[in-house]
């Protein structure tokens, strides 16, 4: 017996492929109309099916990134920061510093494009399957510390060493204790050539001894790590959010 519609949808749907079962019918109208081959109606579906699944995995990327707010490179205002290297930046967007396992540190002063910039190159990362995390730097010290106290820090740790792109946002905004200091140390250790960190800060190289609870071992320890394959982008100027105040 000829199957019916009812029931090729059935199967579609018990295979996963829903948009293939949402859409053959109209499509095969359209196919029919246009005097197309069995081999394009298709190609056709299975575009289709594809274009969704890219979607979905997509918005499950980006929901597992944990992005506050979704940015793009093209919605930053090139003409406000005094000094900005637009070209090198341009060049952190083809991903191929992922790919390298090379990190990428924002410095500059507040409102100036740095949160902008990691949100933007991790919501790309997104779209290009790279598993990512963003996480503000006094939210990873505040979860790893918690799970110190519960005996739980290698599974917490877990959570920030594995992803493919880590975003660390805000380093330096809050004073950190020996502890914090530690654990974060411990996030670029075993991240180091093993993954790609991006971080955004407001503070120099130079003054991040005053970051890590002024040990000046310590931020060497991690300065070493970091910085030995690093993209550093400098940002200068006035807050673009304070633009409208003068």
């Amino acid at each position: 017996m000829k199957p019916k519609p009812e029931e090729l949808t059935e199967v579609l749907r018990h295979l996963s492929l829903t948009t293939i079962a949402q859409q053959y019918e109209d499509l095969g109208r359209e196919a029919a109309r246009e005097g197309l081959c069995h081999v394009e109606y298709l190609r056709r579906l299975a575009e289709a099916e594809a274009a969704a699944s890219y979607e979905r995995s997509v918005q499950r990327r980006i929901k597992a990134a944990r992005l506050p707010v979704l940015k793009t490179m093209e919605q930053f205002d090139w003409s406000w920061p005094k000094k900005i290297n637009r070209t090198q930046v341009q060049d952190l967007f083809r991903l191929r510093f992922v790919e390298q396992n090379t990190n990428a540190v924002f410095i500059g002063g507040v409102g100036l494009g740095k949160t902008h910039f990691a949100l933007a190159l991790a919501h790309s990362a997104c779209l290009n399957n790279v598993p990512t995390l963003f996480a503000q730097a006094v939210e990873i010290v505040n979860t790893l510390s918690a799970a110190q106290t519960t005996n739980t820090l290698s599974k917490a740790l877990k959570a920030y060493v594995t992803p493919r792109l880590l975003v660390v946002d805000e380093l330096g905004y809050l004073p950190m204790d020996k502890r914090g200091a530690d654990l974060i140390f411990q996030v670029i250790s075993a991240r180091y050539e093993r993954g790609t960190t991006v971080i955004t800060t407001n503070t120099v190289y130079k003054q991040w001894a005053r970051i890590f609870n002024n040990d000046a071992t310590l931020t060497t320890a991690i300065l070493d790590r970091l910085v030995h394959h690093c993209e550093t982008v400098t940002i200068e100027g006035k807050s673009y959010r304070m633009k409208d105040k003068d």
